[in-house]
């Protein structure tokens, strides 16, 4: 599928593209370029320790920043495919600086729909959260706009080959930011903080994140937010499988913080088929209608009404597979 093509990553230094990357190369070796696009000089370096151009002859590395639309024409010259990752997602430093996460994460992404659409580049999958649907901060807000902005995109493209998707899916287990390394950091204090013990988030591998992205981008018929069936956990599960001698100490939820996540509303229920392995939200306005996207791909329409939050998940992870699942993919916790 990516042999012989030419790949961009935005925000590519970040846990995900380190990845994507990865697994890019392992696959496909015949993969004609693949570009590392992002802002940080010194990322760039590091991930250069490990993917170096001696020894990966495909890979380049483009400093820059998706909110200057002219460095990103540049970058995206001869591109065949690109992966948004590139965001600003801390959720109380956007609530601090609103504007500035408003720069990156829409007005960043409508620089890369243009340009990728100026650059006849074939397809574009972007990377969303949970906290895009019904957002109650300005991250999820952010990230709600930068959707639409990437589904709405399929409506203009006219006869350029360039097709719009978005993955949405929620914590990435061990990834910069989650919950996993923050108890770990705490656990020698012997206190751990919990916001709620009721709180539930949903859960996945960094690795089910890119295979989703790699089937989206072989699936995609352009215009769907694809959602992946996955597990919940509780707050306070996780706590206990990280540090089951520490004492939880409840805190209370942070402001923009929601007990229980949604990736499909019942609002979504009515433009929502059911793919087996994915839910898509398909868009209202489109080249197709929901009843050709079924018959083309065997999708299933889910029940009016129909919600996906974490809290209502019937799969939730136990402290047991949450120590089994922490010990595979965040080895440095180091639990005995």
């Amino acid at each position: 599928m990516l042999n012989g093509k030419s790949i961009l990553i935005t925000g590519a230094t970040g846990s995900f593209g380190k990845a994507f990357v990865d697994t890019v190369f392992k696959r496909y070796p015949d993969v004609r370029r693949v570009v590392v696009f992002s802002r940080d000089e010194l990322k760039q370096f590091e991930m250069a320790q490990r993917f170096s151009e001696r020894e990966f002859p495909s890979i380049r590395y483009f400093l820059g920043d998706v909110r200057d639309e002219s460095r990103l024409r540049r970058a995206l010259e001869g591109i065949d495919i690109v992966i948004h990752a590139a965001a600003l997602k801390q959720v109380p430093a956007a609530e601090y600086n609103p504007f500035e996460c408003i720069k990156t994460n829409i007005l960043g992404a409508q620089n890369l729909i243009e340009a990728c659409m100026d650059q006849n580049v074939e397809r574009v999958v972007a990377l969303s959260t949970d906290k895009a649907a019904a957002p109650i901060n300005l991250y999820g807000a952010t990230k709600l706009c930068s959707d639409k902005l990437f589904i709405a995109a399929n409506n203009i493209r006219g006869h350029r080959p360039t097709r719009y998707s978005v993955v949405r899916y929620g914590n990435v287990m061990g990834s910069r930011g989650s919950v996993i390394p923050f108890f770990v950091d705490k656990r020698a204090s012997g206190v751990l903080p919990i916001t709620d013990p009721n709180m539930t988030r949903f859960n996945i591998s960094l690795q089910d994140g890119v295979e989703m992205v790699l089937w989206a981008l072989q699936n995609a018929e352009g215009g769907e937010i694809f959602v992946p069936k996955i597990p919940s956990y509780r707050i306070g599960d996780v706590a206990t499988a990280v540090a089951p001698d520490c004492r939880q100490e409840i805190v209370g939820i942070r402001p923009g913080e929601k007990i229980h996540e949604e990736m499909i509303t019942g609002s979504d229920s009515y433009q929502t088929v059911d793919l087996g392995r994915y839910y898509a939200i398909l868009p209202s306005n489109c080249e197709y209608s929901i009843e050709q996207y079924c018959k083309k791909t065997g999708a299933e329409r889910v029940p009016a009404g129909f919600a996906y939050d974490s809290g209502s998940n019937p799969d939730f992870l136990s402290v047991a597979q949450l120590r089994e699942l922490i010990m595979e993919h965040v080895p440095e916790a180091r639990l005995i």
